[in-house]
């Protein structure tokens, strides 16, 4: 009969095998294959990180880093880290190798939408494409975005470029700036296009008076783009120690009361007598969106479609002033298509320079230079490199735009590049992606195709415009101000002159 073990025994027996335990994990953890390192970039001061090393202008600054180390380099900003690709194969890799990993939103702590609660109710915003964005998306691109929806809207364009040509003939002979003109006529068409109604008036100067929204929207893009401390240490966020966030809500809840009250008379009306022209704002009502809701999403289509498409216009009138055989050519070309004289959306599609003129601008002055940062929402791999989680990625299309290994003479403008070329914007060619690709890509993207280009010739075609006296159009300042979007540092003011 077998004797039972000692306890002494049993310990000594069993030890060895305890002692094996920690010699496995370390062979198998030798065996694992090491992870790879992060991106390059300049050393880190501590705490500070490379904030010092932005600058003023971190848009060259980046891009200067980009040359030194690589299309794939990582900056610490405070406790932050921050990827950055700046070429087309880097770009591939975020916005399509790695989209759904890289698809999170990393949102200022300055923005409404960095609330939890406001943000599930956000379209550009929102921390992960979720089935709620996605019916957000899905809905916006079937009532505004569609080839449908945009057909039944050529209406609006039509009438609010007519207001902006009879208010333009007025100012003959006197300095319109071009940006708060166009700012007000894409504006009012969105506005009508969304809820049937007016917003802006042509005179800023008696809107601003009044504290309208084109005084808010101007605010609040100025708060987004002043650096704030919370955005390099999270930890300050709640403190809010620049004011900043204070300040945005204010400027959101006089939009917000705004909106309130057409939301309010429209479910009145509706109630009474179910009447009128159907528009956007009756789709989220009979969908019963809240209020709350439906004040979010208006608000970020009214921004978003009037700064990015007000700013093209106003580069894209620049560099044909600047360029005056450009100007020429696209003039020429409008008159030689136009049989009876009188212009209209339907003639876009046969404008090949002027839509050359077009991609030219967006490649030279992209009105989101880096796009909208994104998050990684996991760890990833790319270009032999780890992205870790919940990074901060931004894609720098201004240095892909100018990439001398893609572009030929890439600081000149030259529409002519794209006479011949198939590149198109629509988020397949990485070397031209103005409005992105994959999940995030701009869901305004096809009414901004048809909108910027139909304001243009028609300024371009009715009207001969030139400098203030004592200055010469070829030697114009094309100084660029970095914000969330790329304006002009200085503003385009110009005197008009009806075209015979």
């Amino acid at each position: 009969m077998a004797q039972t073990l000692s306890t002494g025994e049993s310990t000594y027996l069993f030890s060895p095998f305890f002692l094996l335990i920690p010699l496995i994990f370390l062979i198998l953890k030798h065996l694992k294959p090491p992870r790879p390192p992060l991106p390059p970039g300049p050393f880190p001061l501590p705490i500070l990180g490379n904030i010092l090393q932005l600058g003023s202008q971190p848009l060259m600054t980046l891009t200067q880093f980009a040359h030194i180390y690589g299309p794939l380099f990582s900056l610490r900003l405070g406790s932050q880290l921050l990827i950055v690709g700046s070429s087309r194969e880097a770009a591939m890799e975020i916005l399509k190798t790695h989209d759904k990993i890289l698809s999170g939103r990393y949102v200022p702590h300055m923005a409404i939408t960095k609330s939890p609660e406001v943000n599930k109710l956000s379209l550009g915003w929102v921390f992960e494409c979720n089935e709620t964005w996605k019916y957000l998306r899905t809905m916006c691109k079937n009532e505004l975005f569609s080839s449908k929806a945009l057909e039944s809207q050529a209406c609006i364009r039509a009438e609010k470029i007519t207001e902006m040509v009879g208010f333009i003939k007025k100012m003959e002979g006197k300095v319109v700036g071009i940006r708060e003109l166009v700012t007000a006529t894409v504006f009012n068409t969105l506005s009508n296009i969304l809820v049937s109604k007016d917003l802006i008036s042509l005179d800023l100067e008696h809107e601003t008076s009044d504290g309208g929204m084109s005084e808010i929207f101007n605010s609040i893009a100025e708060l987004a783009s002043t650096p704030n401390i919370s955005d390099f240490y999270p930890i300050l966020g709640r403190f809010d120690i620049q004011g900043l966030q204070k300040k945005t809500v204010e400027l959101h809840e006089r939009s917000f009361g705004m909106c309130k009250a057409i939301i309010r008379e429209r479910r009145d009306q509706k109630r009474r007598d179910g009447s009128g022209r159907r528009d956007f704002l009756d789709t989220l009502i009979s969908n019963g969106s809240s209020d709350e809701q439906i004040n979010v999403l208006l608000l970020e289509l009214l921004s978003a479609g009037t700064d990015t498409g007000s700013t093209t216009i106003e580069w894209m009138v620049a560099e044909l002033m600047k360029n005056p055989e450009c100007m020429k050519r696209a003039q020429e070309e409008i008159v030689s298509k136009l049989k009876d004289g009188s212009l209209s959306e339907s003639h876009l599609p046969h404008f090949t320079y002027l839509q050359a003129c077009l991609k030219e601008t967006l490649r030279l002055h992209p009105p989101g230079p880096f796009l909208l940062p994104h998050r990684a929402i996991d760890s990833c791999q790319a270009m032999n490199y780890t992205i870790p989680k919940n990074s901060q990625v931004l894609v720098n299309f201004w240095a892909i735009g100018r990439d001398p290994k893609t572009w030929k003479e890439p600081t000149i403008f030259d529409p002519d590049r794209f006479l011949y070329s198939k590149l198109d914007f629509k988020g397949n060619d990485f070397e031209f992606i103005p409005f992105g690709s994959g999940r995030r890509i701009c869901p305004g993207l096809p009414m901004a195709a048809k909108q910027v280009p139909l304001v243009v010739a028609f300024l371009i075609h009715l009207f001969d415009w030139s400098l203030p006296p004592g200055k010469n159009p070829t030697k114009l300042d094309m100084t660029e101000k970095y914000g969330l979007t790329l304006r002009r540092q200085q503003p385009l003011l110009l005197v008009p002159k009806c075209r015979k």
